[in-house]
């Protein structure tokens, strides 16, 4: 059976829920960029009180640019301007990183503006989309990752409630070279396994040392599309599947598998479709992000995995 990392989140969180729906395949996701550390720490007590012996992955959030504390949302109108101030963002040299014209591509995407001025108090943006910038959403831009430092304070919190939890994985973020987990190797207990994430250009570039460094890699689809181009997912993930193949690793793919049972009980033909493939590639598992975490159906979710590899297990006998 393949792995399924479960994403906990308020629609896991009821008494028992966690229990009612626990498979020995599953692998409960922690996401390190929501939540204080007393929090966090407050979440793998309640995993392990639902599911004694359950496989936790604590996910560190890296040095991913969010917004951070925002009073309220933010209402975008196009061609309108905003501001960002300092303390509304989580990496206070953010500003030093940017230039007139450099494009930002927020939550996943699905929200676009472009620097006009960017100082040490606010950094303004004008506004390519509407929709809402809510607290905790990432901003990209490409071609200012590498001059970011790799772990955040953040991040080194977490890794020591990690070792202290003597949690199973730990996720990397944002990994750009072996380098990169090196640095974290020195900090993160032996006995703990390491997942990076590849989620950059530059990891895809340095694929073959990252490979010889980890076991595990996980391919967060949503992430790399910000820095590769959308339409270049497809044969970026085959490549990076391939290689993991040929070096013997384990492989995880996320983001989006049910995207639509967010808000819906059943799945799209395309969804159903894209996990089937996904399987057949020969993969070791899946990640549900949103769909397990604040969707209203965690356990259909579930159960259409589950029969989709009874089908392809079907197949074969």
């Amino acid at each position: 059976m393949k792995k399924v990392i479960v994403t906990v989140g308020p629609s896991l969180f009821g008494d028992g829920v966690l229990g009612a729906i626990h498979s020995d395949d599953h692998i409960y996701r922690i996401n390190g960029a929501h939540g204080s550390i007393s929090d966090i720490q407050g979440i793998i007590e309640d995993i392990r009180e639902q599911v004694p012996g359950a496989q936790i992955l604590l996910d560190l959030p890296g040095n991913k640019v969010r917004t951070a504390e925002l009073d309220a949302p933010i209402e975008l109108e196009k061609g309108k301007k905003f501001k960002l101030l300092n303390n509304q963002i989580n990496y206070a040299d953010f500003y030093k990183h940017l230039k007139s014209g450099d494009v930002v591509l927020a939550d996943d995407s699905t929200l676009k503006f472009v620097v006009e001025t960017a100082e040490k108090t606010a950094i303004t943006f004008l506004s390519k989309s509407e929709g809402v910038l809510r607290s905790n959403k990432g901003c990209h831009v490409r071609g200012i990752h590498k001059d970011i430092p790799f772990l955040f304070e953040k991040d080194r919190e977490l890794i020591a409630l990690a070792n202290k939890n003597r949690i199973g994985f730990i996720g990397l973020s944002f990994v750009r070279s072996a380098e990169d987990i090196a640095l974290a190797q020195e900090l993160i207990d032996d006995d703990i396994e390491i997942i990076s994430k590849i989620e950059t250009r530059a990891a895809v570039d340095n694929l073959n040392e990252i490979l010889n460094t980890v076991d595990y890699i996980l391919i967060d689809r949503g992430d790399l599309s910000t820095d590769v181009g959308l339409e270049r997912i497809p044969r970026y993930q085959r490549f990076i599947v391939e290689r993991a193949h040929f070096h013997n690793k384990r492989t995880f793919l996320a983001t989006q598998f049910l995207k639509n049972m967010e808000d819906k009980p059943i799945p799209t033909i395309a969804e159903i479709i894209d996990m089937y493939n996904t399987f057949k590639m020969g993969i070791y598992g899946i990640q549900l992000s949103e769909e397990t975490s604040i969707g209203k159906y965690p356990r259909e979710c579930l159960e259409v995995i589950r029969r989709v590899m009874d089908e392809i297990n079907s197949e074969t006998q």
